[in-house]
């Protein structure tokens, strides 16, 4: 596989950033199916998250270092709110396209879209709020120099 320049692209198994947001392929499997053949809602929440995960991964947010206290606590991301709108379903072998996007950041919590299609078809549509809480469970402000890579060209995004 080549790239626009003509080298050698490597996909990432973590998906890529976009100019909206961020990108990740996923395969449907077996083991993602009911017994009528077709993704079993939950398991689009599963999706969903390493859609998520990936992004703040890219973004250089990694879990380990929030839980290993680089930030000066030890910190974790939690889902506060999600609404999902099911509007097709997947079957397996399907690839899916999981796109995320920040809508806003607001204090201690970010607020995301989220799409999961087929193709052209979109077959999920969410809403999440998460929220960056300390050990003790504590609200946490974002941090003003993750900013730039969840809401490019909105410096005073957490205000």
């Amino acid at each position: 596989m080549q790239d626009h320049t003509g080298s050698a692209a490597t996909p990432s198994i973590s998906g890529e950033l976009t100019a909206t947001g961020h990108r990740l392929l996923a395969r449907v499997y077996y083991a993602d199916t009911d017994f009528s053949g077709v993704v079993y809602h939950a398991r689009y929440l599963e999706f969903l998250e390493r859609g998520r995960s990936d992004c703040l991964r890219l973004a250089g947010v990694h879990h380990t270092e929030l839980a290993d206290g680089k930030h000066g606590e030890k910190l974790v991301w939690v889902v506060r709110r999600m609404e999902i709108d099911f509007r097709a379903p997947a079957r397996i072998d399907d690839v899916l396209t999981i796109d995320t996007r920040t809508e806003t950041v607001s204090g201690a919590r970010i607020f995301m879209a989220q799409q999961i299609r087929r193709g052209d078809d979109v077959l999920i549509e969410a809403r999440v709020e998460a929220a960056i809480i300390s050990e003790s469970g504590r609200p946490r402000r974002f941090p003003r120099e993750w900013l730039a890579a969840f809401m490019p060209g909105a410096p005073d995004a957490a205000d």
